[in-house]
């Protein structure tokens, strides 16, 4: 058989597996979708390289099944010879951005001694684990900090965002609420326009279901507040 016809049939075979492979993974979504019903929604269902599970994307959480649909795995596949984790691994990629692509106009903007190190951080004015994060970074050196004003906890938190967005000091404002404790001063009415609504929508495209939520400059998302000794682990290792 001559080269040419060979690659051929590798070709066709190759579309061939791909579109079966689309198809079954169609499938198990259309069945799972039944089983599970309107409250998850599945997103996308991607065959994985261990244990012949699928993968399932429901929101911002992966289960696992089979190629029958039959069973739901709730949890984390983890390699028990190197112990790296699969699904982990797999969440940091789904939920990686292009930090460029970020409205930074629209965020509160801090730089602390060189700048260089930079995050981006959506953040409630009333939560209190954001008020925790906020303390970490008044102590983090060298950062920039976009800050992105993500008012989901209560119709109080647009008032507070907005007082603060119509601050004569933006920055001083927000750090004076949330590590001092001190109210904002009441926007005056000629402050009409502030990015409330556009960070809140900005917040709903990127999944972000809790506060505070961090961006580094890599893309990478990590929910919820770490301490000090985290972030600065994280930032060393964008240094590399």
């Amino acid at each position: 058989m001559k080269i040419k016809n060979l690659l051929a049939l590798i070709a066709a075979a190759t579309l061939s597996l791909s579109a079966l492979a689309e198809t079954t993974e169609a499938n198990i979504k259309k069945l799972l979708q039944q089983r599970l019903g309107d409250g998850a929604v599945i997103e996308t269902v991607v065959k994985t390289p261990y244990g012949g599970l699928y993968e399932v994307k429901i929101g911002n959480e992966l289960v696992y099944t089979d190629a029958d649909a039959k069973f739901v795995f709730i949890g984390r596949v983890v390699d028990a010879e190197t112990s790296k984790d699969h699904t982990q691994a797999r969440l940091d990629e789904i939920n990686r951005i292009k930090f460029s692509d970020l409205p930074l106009d629209a965020a509160l903007k801090t730089v602390k001694g060189n700048g260089k190190r930079v995050i981006a951080v959506f953040e409630d004015p009333n939560c209190g684990y954001c008020k925790r994060f906020r303390k970490t970074l008044n102590e983090t050196k060298d950062i920039t900090v976009y800050t992105f004003m993500y008012n989901i906890l209560s119709d109080d938190s647009r008032v507070k965002s907005k007082n603060v967005w119509c601050s004569a000091d933006r920055n001083k404002a927000w750090d004076e609420w949330m590590l001092n404790g001190k109210v904002p001063a009441t926007a005056a009415d000629s402050c009409a326009v502030t990015p409330n609504e556009k960070v809140l929508e900005l917040g709903r495209k990127l999944k972000i279901t809790g506060t505070p939520t961090i961006f580094f400059a890599d893309g990478s998302r990590v929910p919820g507040a770490i301490d000090a000794k985290a972030l600065e682990a994280k930032l060393a290792a964008l240094a590399k």
